[in-house]
């Protein structure tokens, strides 16, 4: 078994990262753009749901 050595680590992960094909700034942007509308349209669903729902409790239960 090979010994642990700190420095060989540490070129290693900094060879690795140079291998990454990292996104572009618009591209970052963009696709953070579109998760955020798709959660908030998620939140807007999911509370709309739950005040139907509290709602029809509600009746059911006088």
């Amino acid at each position: 078994m090979k010994k642990f050595n700190i420095r060989d680590f540490y070129s290693e992960v900094k060879e690795e990262l140079s291998k990454v094909n990292w996104p572009t700034r618009a591209a970052t942007i963009s696709t953070s753009l579109v998760v955020l509308v798709v959660v908030g349209m998620i939140a807007v669903y999911l509370g709309v749901v739950d005040l139907v729902v509290s709602r029809l409790a509600s009746i059911i239960m006088g």
